[in-house]
């Protein structure tokens, strides 16, 4: 956790460094400045305070710009905010915004921030990251999630057009690194009015970052061209961004090998070994913030079988860990007995008792355990397992499927489209699912706040001293030990069976620079990426 911020009574404007794309020397540029790159699953939102999708974010974060980015290594530099003051108390943040423009060429001013954190907390908005706005901790918006008080009531206000002024509920060490978060991006009113929900169509759509929607074939590909209006248009190299959809990962690799594609960076799984034998520096596979797991449902709409805990430590146990990182994956990804990632900064280890136990000893104590609950032979268990569509996906649910059988556990295999599957997660309407989290900031908290009693939360799993360590952790100066303690309940009570950390294995095509390969958030900007000449 960072403490720049915090170490003094009261911080002067804080101007920080910018960072855009710096060919090195003796590098040529390519006459071709355009980026090709994959996505598993369509679009599903470019609205920057309605979309819950990584991939969405990957499209919005070229699309809009918010207070804060992120460099290659993850570390908050400016954006929109050229510098900013924090108050004595630590509970009023004050940004001054640079001259910059929206893509039809109005002002970007602090009132169009104000207008886009009311629209995400607002319950007509119906955002599903609203709660990130109280994971902020922003004076009233947990009230105004939950309807008691009127969006208006925020604590963001414009005190002029150039000065945003954030209010807080509390000291919050981490604020900062949320403000490269998709949902805090402003969003432009009068737009938005005009067009209503048509307002992210191409022809439509008016944002404020380095590159405007050009036209949008669902499903097929979306074409990004640069803004001539951004405020650093003249250090944007790259001049045009394809996202390329392709729903099967093989088919995906076929045509990024063939040189249809750029950057793919989820290869499928197992061929990372065979591929950077061949392709070398192409292919690599550094940590990514995101942790696989399999989410088991605990809301009244569950079934009743998973109330006990017995059962869910059983299933935990029994997957085995080794096989799937070393045997199906194959791209550099971690065994899972925790939720966190393992690569977040200033995250420690929980000590989990499972992990120090031999594959063996975990499927002898899961089927003890089973027996104990009453299930056997004649009485077996029967679950389903959910998983959006992916040949990866359905790999990992075929031999989740196998380890469960060996402890005596029937399980039928649902498979569907990503949107179909998100929405069946958030209305409870499953049994057993596959997710992953990634990070939304470089921070414990973005993890294990997915839990809490009233985060996003799709298993409903409840804990109160759960609860109350994340609140403590929240303005800790020294979190790290919470946050231990906290995955512990977490794990202790199994509101779900973790399964892996990620690597990202990818294959990056030779002539492009400026991925951010260490950053493990992976948050990347085609303005801060080129192309040389072969």
């Amino acid at each position: 956790m960072t403490k720049l911020f915090t170490t003094t009574a009261l911080v002067a404007a804080l101007a920080l460094p910018t960072y855009a794309a710096q060919p090195a020397e003796g590098e040529k540029l390519a006459e071709d400045q355009s980026l090709s790159f994959w996505i598993l699953d369509a679009i599903k939102s470019a609205d920057p305070q309605l979309t819950s999708s990584r991939t969405d974010s990957d499209m919005i974060r070229q699309l809009f710009e918010g207070l804060m980015n992120e460099d290659e290594t993850g570390a908050m530099i400016p954006g929109v905010a050229e510098s900013h003051e924090i108050s004595e108390d630590g509970l009023t943040y004050t940004f001054h915004l640079r001259d910059a423009k929206w893509s039809n060429g109005d002002p970007v001013t602090a009132g169009d921030f104000v207008y886009a954190w009311q629209r995400a907390v607002n319950p007509e908005t119906a955002s599903e990251y609203a709660w990130f706005m109280e994971l902020m901790n922003i004076v009233n918006a947990t009230a105004i999630v939950n309807g008691e008080k009127a969006p208006e009531e925020l604590g963001a206000k414009a005190v002029d057009d150039k000065t945003l002024e954030v209010t807080l509920t509390k000291p919050t060490p981490y604020f900062l690194k949320t403000l490269s978060h998709s949902t805090t991006y402003p969003t432009p009113q009068k737009v938005i009015e005009e067009h209503g929900e048509a307002w992210t169509r191409a022809g439509n759509m008016v944002g404020n970052g380095a590159y405007v929607l050009k036209s949008h074939d669902l499903g097929v590909e979306a074409v990004l061209v640069k803004n001539d209006q951004y405020w650093d248009a003249e250090n944007t190299i790259i001049d045009e961004v394809k996202f390329v959809t392709v729903n099967d990962q093989n088919t995906g690799l076929t045509r990024t090998l063939a040189g249809e594609i750029d950057w793919m960076n989820q290869l499928p799984a197992g061929q990372f070994p065979r591929l950077k034998e061949e392709h070398g520096d192409s292919v690599v596979a550094p940590p990514w913030a995101c942790s696989y797991a399999y989410i088991f449902n605990l809301s009244d709409k569950g079934p009743e079988e998973l109330k006990d805990l017995r059962v869910r430590q059983a299933l935990s146990y029994a997957v085995d860990r080794d096989i799937i990182v070393d045997k199906i994956l194959q791209g550099g990804q971690e065994p899972a007995y925790f939720w966190t990632h393992w690569a977040i900064e200033g995250f420690e280890a929980p000590e989990i008792e499972m992990a120090g136990w031999t594959q063996q000893e975990r499927l002898e104590k899961a089927k003890a355990l089973l027996a104990e609950a009453g299930y056997g032979p004649d009485n077996p268990l029967e679950l389903t397992i959910q998983y959006n569509t992916s040949e990866d996906h359905k790999k990992l649910a075929i031999a989740v499927q196998q380890f469960w059988k060996a402890i005596g556990v029937n399980v039928t295999l649902n498979n569907y489209e990503w949107k179909v599957h998100i929405d069946r997660l958030n209305n409870q309407d499953f049994e057993v699912a596959r997710y992953a989290w990634c990070g939304d900031y470089n921070e414990a908290s973005t993890f294990l706040d997915y839990f809490r009693t009233d985060g996003y939360n799709q298993g409903k799993w409840s804990n109160a001293e759960y609860d109350k360590l994340l609140a403590e952790a929240a303005t800790s100066e020294n979190p790290a030990e919470l946050y231990k303690q906290a995955e512990q309940i977490l794990i202790g009570d199994m509101a779900l069976a973790p399964a892996y950390h990620y690597s990202q294995p990818q294959y990056i095509e030779p002539s492009l620079r400026g991925a951010p390969l260490d950053n493990v958030m992976m948050s990347w900007y085609a303005k801060d990426m080129y192309r040389v000449a072969e």
